[in-house]
């Protein structure tokens, strides 16, 4: 069969139902061209930290993933109308495409048939809408790129990701990747029932495990906004960033209960210009992680809490990983935690950098590690890092420590942190273990200049 390169995503997804998944299929799908992204560049196979990179995605507007891999939806159920309600700002509502919100049938197919129609809207902006109800969903892909600009996302019910962790072929429950002007918003909630699957959490132990999914990941969005999401109880991370440009996340409520295992509450990767702001994070892991090849990343006014903080890493696991560059946090508050602001890089790994990270107006309650530079994380090693960490500033840090080394510094023997800044930190002791601690800081290859108020007492160098 002769094919042409120009067919639209459309037309390639009718063709597949057609030849269902012929090898002229394959071919087809090798020349179609999907939108640029401005990080294109920039490729990394892990694009996960604790987790291994995951399967190549079908190119397609929608599709549904199940045990056997992603395949595409039923034929009839895609014959759907493309015109909205021909007004211009088209609504897509999914229980007018058969999704039946009792909680107990998977609405899956339903939300798949009516993104597409959402998708390939051609009067103007379009809406998916989940109207009020609780619609069990399994795990699915909504793909682009959409005729429809912006494209609007808008949950006003509850959405439960279905329980039995095998049909989950890959790492996410909802992916969301290849879009430009992705708005996300709502009132609703996605819960991700995972307290069934956290036992299940056993990767460190088990190399066969099986890999618990991502709430909701994100992949190659441009110009987008998450605003207003709720996610609970995620079986894996609640959401993933990955290589987005200019992807805005506020007003967002992440929840999980504090023993939960990799629960992040947003962890980002291969990513350029993203704000997360005004936000509520509490989680059994990172409240926020910024993982490796991210650039001009900004988190302010985030309370989190519990959770072990908000980090800049892992980093140096993969050998594909690139630097984190220009960093700020700022105006945020940490309770209850394991660690407040930190930067975390295994040992005896590839060589890359962090550089220009900023840490700044930081309110800490409760937390057991307030202020922390880690370059053995991940291992018991004693082999230096090569991970180069430059030009940090610590500012305007205050609250309280649950244990006696407020500040650690615990920087590469190889690569020395350089460009350390302490400005006005004024943290005390918290815990309830011990009485009258005296607190101080802990220093190891770290090049420090401290200004303003120092307690606990700077290292001396």
């Amino acid at each position: 069969m002769t094919t042409t390169t120009n067919l639209s995503l459309f037309q390639t997804l009718l063709l597949v139902l057609a030849c269902q998944c012929c090898a002229e299929v394959a071919a087809v799908f090798d020349h179609v061209k999907v939108a640029a992204n401005p990080i294109d560049g920039i490729v990394s196979t892990a694009n996960q930290q604790h987790r291994p990179p995951a399967p190549p995605l079908p190119l397609g507007i929608g599709t549904l993933a199940n045990s056997r891999g992603r395949v595409a939806i039923n034929s009839t159920k895609a014959a759907v109308d493309l015109k909205g309600n021909g007004n211009g700002n088209a609504v897509f509502d999914v229980k007018k495409y058969g999704a039946k919100a009792n909680g107990k049938s998977d609405d899956a197919q339903a939300f798949m048939t009516t993104w597409i129609a959402a998708c390939r809207n051609t009067t103007g902006p379009a809406k998916f809408l989940i109207p009020k109800g609780t619609f069990l969903v399994g795990p699915v892909v909504f793909a682009g790129p959409c005729q429809s600009r912006p494209i609007t996302i808008e949950i006003q019910g509850t959405v439960k990701a279905t329980t039995d962790i095998s049909e989950y072929s890959s790492p996410d429950w909802i992916s969301i990747e290849g879009i430009t002007g992705l708005i996300l918003t709502g009132s609703g909630v996605f819960d991700g029932q995972g307290a069934s699957a956290w036992p299940y959490n056993d990767c460190k132990t088990n190399n066969n495990c099986q890999i618990l999914p991502n709430s909701i990941k994100f992949t190659r969005l441009n110009h987008s906004i998450v605003d207003g999401l709720t996610s609970i109880n995620s079986k894996g991370f609640h959401t993933s960033v990955f290589r987005c440009y200019n992807f805005t996340a506020t007003n967002m409520n992440i929840i999980a209960p504090g023993n939960s295992p990799n629960t992040d509450g947003m962890h980002l990767s291969t990513s350029k210009l993203v704000t997360i702001s005004s936000s509520t994070i509490g989680t059994g892991d990172d409240c926020v992680s910024i993982g490796h090849s991210c650039e001009k990343i900004t988190v302010t006014n985030v309370t989190c809490g519990p959770g072990h903080g908000i980090s800049i890493g892992s980093l140096g696991r993969y050998k594909t990983e690139k630097s984190v560059l220009d960093v700020l946090v700022q105006n945020c508050t940490i309770f209850n935690a394991t660690n407040g602001v930190r930067i975390k890089t295994w040992a005896d790994t590839i060589s890359g950098s962090a550089v220009g990270i900023i840490f700044d107006n930081i309110v800490m309650r409760k937390v057991k590690n307030p202020i922390i530079i880690d370059q053995t994380y991940g291992t018991k090693k004693k082999k230096a890092s090569k991970w180069k960490i430059s030009n940090v500033h610590f500012k305007n840090i205050r609250g309280t420590s649950t244990t006696n080394v407020a500040v650690l510094l615990e920087c590469s023997e190889l690569f020395p942190c350089e460009g350390v800044e302490l400005r006005d930190i004024n943290l005390s002791y918290g815990g309830a273990s011990l009485k009258n601690t005296t607190i101080v800081s802990s220093c190891l290859n770290a090049k420090i200049r401290t200004f303003g108020v120092q307690n606990p007492p700077a290292c001396v160098v």
